[in-house]
């Protein structure tokens, strides 16, 4: 049995976004298994084109794509929430094996259960080239920066 993970639903506007907050300083970390303990051990994704159920393909996913995404830095941003259910926005950035840098933008939608996991998570992204000048995001927010958001494009 998974460690609860609060805050618990049904959310407020505050613990929603104590809870995507969360999860933008773990996917910071780059650590899949500690990214892997906030979902529950039947969670199941859908990333882009890839589908995916359980805790250890999550962590054999993050695995592999954070040894693609190098010098990686997110930011989520609360778009909705209602009962245990969060929608956020985010835009992270990364640099490829031959050095292209390229700002990801996307789309999540999260469903937890009653002790704070996510049971579901669906992530639309596109990405787009940039110039490493163009970069915004270095590492992980400043702690001056928490609970802003961050421009369209």
């Amino acid at each position: 049995m998974s460690e609860p993970r609060p805050p618990f639903p049904p959310f407020t506007r505050e613990t929603a976004a104590q809870k995507v907050q969360a999860a933008e300083d773990a996917w910071n970390t780059r650590d899949p298994h500690r990214v892997a303990l906030a979902y529950s051990e039947d969670s199941v994704w859908r990333n882009r084109d890839t589908f995916l159920t359980g805790r250890a393909a999550i962590v054999d996913f993050l695995t592999a794509k954070w040894a693609r995404e190098h010098e990686y830095a997110l930011r989520k941003d609360l778009w909705a929430f209602d009962g245990n259910r969060i929608a956020v926005r985010f835009q992270y950035e990364s640099r490829d094996a031959d050095g292209r840098w390229w700002r990801s933008y996307g789309n999540e939608l999260w469903e937890f259960d009653e002790r704070g996991l996510m049971t579901r998570r669906e992530a639309s992204i596109n990405d787009v080239p940039i110039e490493e000048k163009e970069r915004r995001l270095n590492g992980p927010r400043p702690a001056a920066e928490r609970g802003l958001s961050f421009p369209l494009a």
